[in-house]
């Protein structure tokens, strides 16, 4: 069992990255919502941030189709820039193999990097209207190629959350086979404060958040109260 779930933040700048450490944050997941659900931001913002917060950093490399290649040098390059989780997400692959592909590529520049950095593969609760991979063949998959936590997220980011896509049993399920697997586990997207209570029981090692902590639009800024509610409700 998990005892205390952690919570991940993911800001797009240094004023929001101060905010979510401010409110408890445990993870600190810099992204760039411009660019989709796992929108990669630039190199500096990841430098930028670094420098200011004292927590462990994650940054997003992308909503990745069948690109091995690219996806190997952007997570490389978040890896130089000091994330210590780099995230890459299954938007545009169909299958375990292509899927095998381009994690094991990601994994081989990251560790060869530094072997303690965390790689992070997510699928999405809403594959089937993005025509991605099922999150269900995910951790088998994650496991093969060397990753250390799944994740699932939504793909488009249109106010649905991941619980208007799966339902608490197929949650459940893909709780337990990351935690089979020998993985960790994260749950994502758009995810709301009536939803924490279902979260918390199914034991996810890590929380993802954005909108919830930007007062419900996720083009808003992080309010570093809203982070601290959420970080007491986990609690």
């Amino acid at each position: 069992m998990v005892l205390c779930m952690k919570l991940l933040v993911s800001p797009m700048n240094v004023a929001e990255a101060i905010n979510a450490e401010k409110g408890g944050a445990d993870i600190i997941d810099v992204k760039n919502p411009k660019e989709g659900s796992l929108g990669a931001n630039f190199p500096w913002v990841i430098q930028e941030i670094r420098s200011h917060v004292k927590k462990p950093l994650s940054a997003t490399i992308g909503d990745f189709n069948y690109k091995p290649g690219t996806a190997s040098l952007a997570a490389l390059g978040a890896a130089v820039a000091g994330a210590q989780y780099i995230k890459v997400g299954l938007y545009d692959i169909h299958s375990e193999a292509e899927a095998y592909d381009l994690l094991s590529a990601v994994v081989r520049s990251v560790k060869s990097y530094d072997a303690k950095k965390i790689v992070v593969a997510s699928a999405y609760s809403d594959n089937e209207r993005i025509g991605s991979i099922k999150p269900s063949l995910l951790p088998a998959v994650a496991k093969k190629a060397g990753c250390d936590v799944v994740m699932v997220d939504t793909g488009v980011k249109d106010g649905k959350s991941t619980f208007d896509f799966m339902e608490e049993p197929a949650l459940l399920s893909f709780v337990d086979l990351a935690h089979d697997n020998g993985l960790q586990c994260a749950l994502a997207g758009s995810i709301r404060f009536k939803d924490i209570s279902y979260i918390k029981k199914m034991n996810p090692d890590i929380i993802g958040v954005r909108g919830i902590v930007c007062g419900g639009d996720r083009s808003e800024c992080i309010k570093a109260e809203l982070v601290m509610k959420l970080k007491a409700m986990l609690n």
